[in-house]
């Protein structure tokens, strides 16, 4: 499996001066070789949707997962999203609960975060695949230098770019982050069993906050919105 010939033309070319060739090669294998053998998630068409739904060029801001949901027909490639018609996980519900505090908008009905993937919300997990039922069985395969790689195009991009970095996995990539053009806004995980930190933390508002301040179109925060 040859994972930046995958991608969309503009993310391969920004992504590719940040891979190590033979990493990725190496990767490639183990992932169609789980696809090949064991149920993963999300399926493999889904593998690179939050790269096909937000170009680089029209990435305005990056919310960062650890991996994707691991239960059956949750994950479609999209942090923290599942498709419509499936349960919203708690993380989820955490993050709706706040979307209403923060920005005001009524608690969805659908999970499908889509509607941000179309207005420049790069949806993006560290690690992009994971066995049914296992979480976390991919990490400390490869996927974690992909995603960085992203993480360093965007850094490299002059027009701001917001990062909402949830949780101390998330945080840990600040480093990655050195263009002073960007914005960094911390927060503690949805999940509920983290008590403190995300609820609270205005992280819609303050998103837009800085987009406006780097001369940005703002979000429309409602997942309804098709953009």
């Amino acid at each position: 499996m040859n994972l930046t010939e995958l991608l969309p033309a503009q993310w391969r070319a920004e992504l590719t001066p940040f891979l190590d060739a033979e990493a990725t090669a190496r990767l490639g294998e183990f992932v169609a070789a789980e696809y090949a053998s064991e149920t993963v998630y999300p399926p493999v068409e889904d593998l690179f949707a939050a790269y096909r739904l937000c170009l680089p060029a029209d990435t305005r801001v990056l919310i960062l997962g650890q991996d994707p949901y691991h239960g059956p027909g949750q994950a479609h490639g999209l942090s923290f999203s599942v498709r419509e018609g499936v349960r919203k996980p708690p993380s989820l519900n955490n993050v709706f609960k706040e979307l209403a505090e923060d920005v005001n908008i009524p608690k969805p009905v659908s999970g499908d975060l889509t509607g941000w993937a179309r207005q420049g919300v790069l949806l993006l997990n560290a690690v992009l695949t994971v066995r049914a039922g296992k979480a976390g069985s991919h990490g400390n395969k490869g996927w974690e230098a992909f995603t960085d790689a992203t993480i360093r195009a965007l850094n490299e991009r002059d027009e701001r770019i917001v990062f909402l970095l949830w949780g101390s996995y998330a945080k840990k990539k600040a480093a990655l982050i050195t263009n002073p053009a960007h914005a960094v806004l911390e927060a503690g995980h949805p999940s509920p069993l983290n008590r403190v930190g995300f609820l609270g933390s205005r992280p819609f508002s303050a998103a837009n906050k800085a987009l406006a301040d780097g001369g940005r179109q703002l979000i429309d925060w409602d997942p309804r919105a098709a953009g």
